[in-house]
């Protein structure tokens, strides 16, 4: 339609219920001082609303910045097409799929500093043509636990104390000191790249190794990485300090406006593939979430790229109640056995469920674009009006012989891996809580191992002695020197009664560009 033939928008304000509100100033009363009167709808529901206008936070991941865009595959793992590995059309076909992302940090509340030094949360939604996909993770590629079980204990220690409402580093390392597999996260942590410098210069990884299926119904292990095209950075914690005590919302405020600019931020999604089994070649479990395949072992392949080129236009709508989960994959994509991860499968849709409402995929954010035909209905604010289209729209059952829905047909060899055991509850035998731990500290550059040297001895400081002697004990079998430096470090500390570690780094060293511990 014309532009001048566009009806001009109709600005008169109205309730709910679509009613022309005349008054928006007073309450009705009787006589101007007089009581109210419980006739006063426009205020009933215009309070009532507002006292109704949050949704229970993220008991996790609560603070976040979001934006839509767009994924286009590049068809290939290296010189062969990609339908060897996946049949994921998201992947086999060349076209353009609309994504929504989310970022966040994890620990902290709705408002709080984007500055802290916390894991960051890096979801994508990707509206395939054959359903939602929903590749959720973190920026740091490993995680502090492999089972499950041990989670919600984990986010409680993070979490402030229930009685002071105080973070309190003591129960961070009471907890972490009786977790081994936690080092190699710990030291990623507490080195520069626990602080992404903004949303636009962070990696974002899978964490987990997920599997690809392809035509035949044979399936591979692979794990996700996201590396920005604008380049990482990452920030000390004094230059953390520096921009919080002028904006803690720097990282959502700088994802709009380069936005907003027309800087459409970019990130170039590569893989590793490994054949599914154990491996025991390796030192490690492949599906252990606290170890990385490493690039020299395991190569990265370009598989495609995403672009983000528009902002909310409504951030409780879209960034608030967007709701993902691991669990949601589309044909061609499949779950591994990681413990961890088969979880967060069941945890992170039903936290949705609760947070959200049972219908939460109904919103126009989270809900596919493709048609949805299920026999699922009911529950609270159900809007759906499409039952039943055929001749007998009552069939809301399967199977039947008088109409309703059909099963659909299997696009490929369904993959069927071989599993059997003992049911049992034992940790994988291939821990190696220290390998990788100590790998990662050696492969930090000079004055990455001096600010993350500096951070564990400052947040260590205040936690009893027995803490401390027992994380210098992990650090040590991680790495020798590591482990000399944090003890080192304490007593430095307990002399000075209370000055802080010299937290200078060397000023030589070129800080843009980060190490490649990968």
């Amino acid at each position: 339609m014309d532009e001048k033939k566009k009806k001009p928008q109709d600005e008169t304000l109205t309730n709910q219920q679509g009613h022309p509100v005349t008054n928006n100033q007073n309450v009705r009363t009787v006589g101007s001082r007089g009581p109210t009167t419980l006739e006063n709808y426009d205020f009933l529901e215009k309070i009532s609303h507002f006292d109704r206008e949050r949704i229970p936070e993220r008991v996790v991941h609560a603070r976040g910045a979001g934006a839509h865009g767009y994924f286009e595959s590049y068809g290939k793992v290296g010189d062969e097409p990609i339908s060897t590995y996946t049949r994921a059309k998201v992947f086999t076909e060349a076209k353009k799929t609309p994504v929504f992302v989310r970022f966040s940090t994890v620990v902290h509340g709705t408002h709080s500093p984007e500055t802290l030094r916390d894991p960051r949360g890096f979801a994508v939604k990707f509206y395939t043509e054959d359903g939602n996909w929903d590749l959720v993770g973190n920026n740091l590629k490993v995680f502090f636990i492999r089972d499950p079980l041990k989670f919600p204990d984990m986010v409680h220690s993070f979490k402030p104390d229930p009685v002071t409402n105080i973070q309190d580093m003591e129960r961070m390392f009471d907890f972490l000191c009786q977790s081994p597999e936690s080092m190699h996260m710990v030291t990623f942590l507490f080195s520069p790249w626990g602080i992404p410098a903004n949303f636009r210069h962070m990696q974002g990884s899978g964490v987990h190794a997920y599997k690809w299926v392809n035509e035949e119904g044979k399936a591979v292990l692979v794990k996700y990485h996201w590396e920005p095209v604008q380049g990482i950075r990452n920030l000390s914690q004094d230059e953390a300090d520096h921009i919080q005590s002028m904006n803690f919302n720097h990282a959502t405020a700088d994802l709009y406006q380069a936005i907003e600019e027309g800087d459409y931020p970019e990130w170039e999604l590569y893989v590793q593939i490994m054949e599914d089994g154990e491996h025991p070649e390796l030192d490690f479990d492949p599906l252990d979430p606290t170890k990385l395949w490493y690039k020299e072992d395991f190569p990265w392949h370009k598989v495609g790229k995403m672009t983000l080129n528009k902002n909310p236009e409504n951030y409780f709508a879209e960034v608030e109640q967007a709701a993902f989960g691991t669990g949601v994959l589309v044909d061609g994509l499949d779950f591994s056995d990681d413990k961890l991860l088969q979880g967060r499968t069941y945890s992170y849709s039903d936290t949705q469920r609760y947070r959200v409402g049972s219908n939460y995929l109904q919103l126009p954010i989270n809900k596919p674009k493709k048609h949805v035909s299920t026999n699922q209905s009911g529950g609270q604010m159900d809007n759906r009006t499409d039952y039943g289209k055929d001749e007998n729209p009552h069939i809301n059952y399967e199977p039947s012989l008088i109409g309703g829905l059909k099963e659909a047909a299997n696009p490929g060899v369904e993959h069927e891996p071989f599993v059997e055991g003992n049911l049992s509850r034992k940790s994988i035998p291939r821990e190696n809580n220290y390998g990788q731990a100590g790998e990662t500290y050696r492969r930090l550059n000079d004055w990455e191992q001096e600010e993350l040297i500096s951070n564990l001895v400052s947040a260590l400081m205040d936690c009893r002695e027995e803490i401390q002697e027992k994380m210098i004990e992990h650090f040590t079998q991680c790495d020798k020197e590591y482990g000399e430096r944090v003890m080192n470090g304490l007593k430095e500390m307990k002399k000075s009664t209370g000055s802080v570690l010299d937290e200078a780094v060397c000023e030589a060293e070129d800080k843009s560009h980060p190490s490649d511990p990968y």
